[in-house]
């Protein structure tokens, strides 16, 4: 069967009247009211960095999946699937579900039960400074990295609506993203995602219709693609033997390890934009349902992106092709530029934008807590009345949305955002997450071995990607699959190294571990808690129903 072209109009500009200008004005006017609205409630700077922990789960729940529905979910997902077929579901079934059911039993108790107001300042407690305070720099260094690409996706809708500039199209959309969020804060941020959770469905949903028709629906998807891209193009684990050749270039050991693992436990676990939500929740209870409550819609979300992906991938196949000034970014944009009616490609459009600003408003709000409480306020003007930090937290707010002006064009020079973004978390996350899993599960580690843990596995990913791979040391087949070999490398050197300065380290007293490793007792008490007690430092009661859900839904049987 020959695969079927179809030929869009020249250049990437989208066909909009104004009915779709208004649906996008009533958007932004609903946002921004948002943000004025939260404006009453942000009396401190805990007001500002973490909504006066008062949110309810299900609000807590749906901003938690909405703030990774970003660049990394609609624009990156798509671009993924267009170029690599339907290998894009590991980054759901086995790339996040179980992570985020992990964060919910085990992680969230000691994040929401020691009060910590970031990711960082948990590893102030349980190591020392300097693990504190790399810990802090590299977040806040990938979280405007991350921002960046979240607002470049965002500039390239603006750039085909309205037909500027990019440079232009990037500076307007971080512009409405700081107004919001300077205004309201983080509970802005929440309550906007919340909104834009409904907004991106309505418009993802019309796009997957609307493709499937138009390519003669699954069957005629999968015919022309076979015809095209061969059968592992479809295949979730087709080629995968170590050895074989498919679509995305990695095999089964290092999706299971580095992504399934490494990158995903390391992304949902200590990146302090998801996290960050499930803090501000009103009690430890909801705190912990906050991943799990997100997990639900994350499970069936990959088939609205994925598929557009894969239509992509048929009706316009030089899309990322050596020559061809279409990427595989360009996947969505031009879906619907060829598929969507007006007024439905008006909901499109705000569907778009609203993924991107909550994708950026994640990282931005997350950058300024980080950098507020974190590096700002222990280590350079302490001390001083909660106003002051109040407004700093809004200055380096507009501070770190224009540091993403800058980093948005570094993420233009990559034709699959998502390929960058899997980059970034395998430098950033990885070491972070082995530090944190080591310290959480070993009494003896010791106090210098959290930075060391660091600086290792994020110089040893690093290395594996910018010498081993980019100079050809070891041929690896794509992008993608270096990702995973560098995740497992960071991961595998930062526990080594943590392992080696313990032995050689004197280990943190027992008395300051209390409530943070498994198996201590709260600080202040002398015996272990009653079976029956709700205290938090406990190792959840549902640990080993959790680990039947984990392998549940690690064996979910999704060969196409």
């Amino acid at each position: 069967m020959q695969s079927p072209t179809y030929y869009l109009a020249e250049g990437l500009r989208l066909p909009t009247n104004g009915l779709d200008y208004t649906i996008l004005a009533i958007y932004f006017i609903v946002v921004l009211g948002i943000g004025f609205a939260a404006r009453a409630s942000v009396k401190t700077s805990l007001d500002f960095f973490l909504s006066g922990r008062s949110l309810p789960a299900w609000v807590t729940g749906l901003a938690f999946v909405a703030a990774n529905l970003g660049a990394t979910e609609i624009l990156g997902m798509a671009a993924t699937g267009a170029q690599y077929g339907v290998a894009v579901v590991h980054w759901y079934w086995i790339g996040a579900i179980p992570a985020m059911v992990f964060l919910g039993l085990v992680m969230m108790p000691f994040y929401y039960g020691s009060k910590v107001r970031s990711v960082p300042e948990f590893l102030l407690q349980r190591f020392d400074k300097s693990a504190h305070l790399l810990s802090s720099v590299l977040f806040a260094f990938a979280a405007i990295l991350i921002a960046g690409v979240n607002l470049y996706a965002l500039s390239i809708v603006v750039e085909a609506l309205l037909g500027w500039p990019q440079w232009v199209s990037i500076v307007v959309a971080g512009f409405f993203v700081l107004a919001y969020i300077t205004v309201g804060g983080l509970s802005s941020a929440i309550y906007n995602e919340v909104l834009q959770f409904f907004v991106i469905l309505a418009a993802l949903i019309p796009l997957t219709v609307l493709g499937l028709k138009r390519v003669g629906g699954w069957d005629g998807l999968t015919g022309s693609l076979s015809a095209s891209k061969g059968d592992n193009f479809l295949s979730a684990w087709g080629g995968t033997g170590i050895g074989d050749a498919n679509p995305l270039g990695a095999n089964w050991l290092t999706i299971i390890l580095g992504l399934g693992f490494v990158l995903s436990f390391g992304y949902w676990t200590t990146n302090f934009a998801e996290v960050q939500r499930a803090l501000s929740a009103k009690n430890l209870s909801a705190a912990k349902r906050t991943p799990l409550i997100a997990a639900f819609p994350k499970i069936f979300i990959v088939f609205a992106v994925m598929i557009p992906g894969l239509v992509a991938a048929v009706i316009v196949p030089k899309i990322g092709t050596a020559g061809s000034d279409l990427t595989y970014n360009d996947a969505i944009p031009l879906l619907m530029q060829e598929l969507l009616p007006n007024g439905v490609l008006g909901i499109a459009v705000t569907g778009l934008m609203a993924a991107f600003m909550a994708g950026m408003a994640a990282n931005v709000s997350s950058f300024n807590t980080v950098f507020t409480t974190d590096i700002w306020q222990k280590y350079v003007v302490k001390d001083r009345e909660d106003t002051y930090y109040l407004r700093f937290g809004r200055l380096i707010t507009a501070i770190g949305v224009l540091a993403s002006v800058g980093t948005a064009f570094i993420a233009a020079s990559f034709s699959n955002i998502m390929s960058y973004l899997q980059t970034l978390f395998s430098f950033f996350n990885v070491p972070m997450f082995v530090v944190f899993i080591i310290g959480m599960f070993w009494k003896r580690a010791s106090m210098k071995s959290g930075a060391w843990g660091l600086v290792a596995g994020t110089t040893a990913a690093m290395v594996n990607y910018f010498w081993i791979y980019k100079q050809g040391v070891i041929d690896i087949p794509s992008d993608q699959g270096a990702n995973f070999v560098s995740a497992i490398v960071g991961f595998v050197a930062g526990a080594v190294v943590m392992v080696a300065v313990t032995l050689f380290t004197a280990p943190k007293p027992e008395a300051e571990l209390a409530g943070l490793v498994y198996g201590t007792t709260s600080p202040g008490m002398s015996e272990p808690p009653a079976e029956g007690d709700d205290v938090w430092y406990r190792k959840p009661a549902l640990l080993g129903w959790g680990a039947i859900v984990l392998a549940a839904a690690c064996y979910i049987p999704y060969s196409f």
